[in-house]
């Protein structure tokens, strides 16, 4: 069964190599552009001050540090890998039309859809203009396919039919959603550094599995979590038609359940079938599966940097990936 053990503090312990460079990137973050409206400064305060963990612009500024990057190119990267999360946030609570994130409200709980979409396009523009501090073409093209694979991964979702997500859909869908970021942050601080492209790519594969690892186990905690934790609904994603692994392992092993041939077929108006799925989930030995697989990807993630140099900032890359999969929220 799921069990916290590794946190946030067990890391912090190991980022004595890029501690200074994380103090920079929060205080870049939060740098205001000439004649910038207030309703945009208050907005990025309130979305930066929203309990973000930062987990990404860390693992930025660790393989950056780790292959002997410049300092502040390091920086301008960490801050365009967040700011791009966050830009990609705003949008998806409007689309989703959420009202709370983390137990803090959204921009639109607050602001219209024109405002918030605006918001979220200036970010997309301040993390833009980061990574273009970085100096370097080659970040700037993966920062611009990153966000066409998360924007292409969402426009496939929206078109997809409801309640027909199988476990290829699944991964591909996380794979653009939040892998792409993960890998994103690895494999551009490695081009900082250094020229070494089997270095590279395996920086790469550690964000790719540790991202895919990071969304499974969100979406273990969406059924097993506790709402003050995670900051949204129990079982938040099941009730918008969303299958996630646990759901998907549940139907693998319930396949006459009659529930589960309810939410085959797209029964989504029925709140109690959902609230009865729910519970059947979070009881059942689909999260624990949920989270071997989860695991498994953490396992895949540590093993592409075997080859590389025994390093301060390698083993905090490793407790990151322990982490992903021993969080509570």
């Amino acid at each position: 069964m799921y069990k916290h053990k590794t946190t946030l503090e067990d890391i912090s312990k190991l980022l004595e190599p890029v501690g200074q460079q994380l103090t920079s990137t929060e205080n870049r973050l939060r740098e205001t552009f000439r004649n910038q409206h207030d309703v945009l400064t208050e907005a990025t305060e309130h979305l930066l001050d929203s309990g973000g963990k930062r987990v990404r612009p860390i693992v930025a500024l660790l393989s950056a540090s780790m292959f002997k990057a410049n300092q502040q190119h390091a920086v301008s990267l960490a801050a365009a890998v967040e700011m791009l999360h966050t830009a990609t946030l705003v949008h998806d609570d409007l689309i989703d039309g959420s009202l709370m994130r983390r137990g803090i409200k959204t921009l639109n709980a607050d602001l219209s859809s024109e405002v918030t979409i605006l918001t979220g396009d200036y970010l997309f523009a301040r993390a833009a203009s980061f990574a273009a501090q970085t100096q370097s073409v080659r970040v700037m093209n993966l920062f611009a396919e990153t966000l066409m694979t998360i924007v292409n991964g969402e426009i496939k979702q929206s078109f997809a039919n409801e309640n027909t997500t199988n476990r290829q859909n699944y991964f591909q869908r996380i794979q653009a959603k939040t892998a792409s970021m993960f890998a994103l942050a690895a494999e551009a601080g490695a081009i900082l550094g250094t020229q070494d492209e089997k270095a590279i790519d395996a920086m790469r594969h550690y964000g790719v599995h540790t991202g895919i690892a990071f969304q499974i186990v969100d979406d273990i905690l969406d059924f097993v979590g506790t709402s003050e934790d995670i900051g949204k609904p129990v079982g938040h994603d099941l009730l918008q038609g969303l299958l996630t692994l646990p759901a998907l392992y549940y139907i693998e092993d319930n396949p006459g359940n009659s529930d589960v041939a309810s939410l085959q077929n797209g029964h989504n108006k029925d709140q109690d079938l959902y609230k009865r799925i729910i519970q059947s989930i979070s009881s059942s030995s689909a999260i624990d599966s949920s989270f071997a697989e989860a695991r498994q990807y953490v396992e895949n993630a540590k093993s592409a940097l075997e080859k590389l140099p025994q390093c301060k900032c390698l083993d905090a890359l490793h407790t990151i990936a322990d982490y992903v999969v021993e969080r509570k929220f």
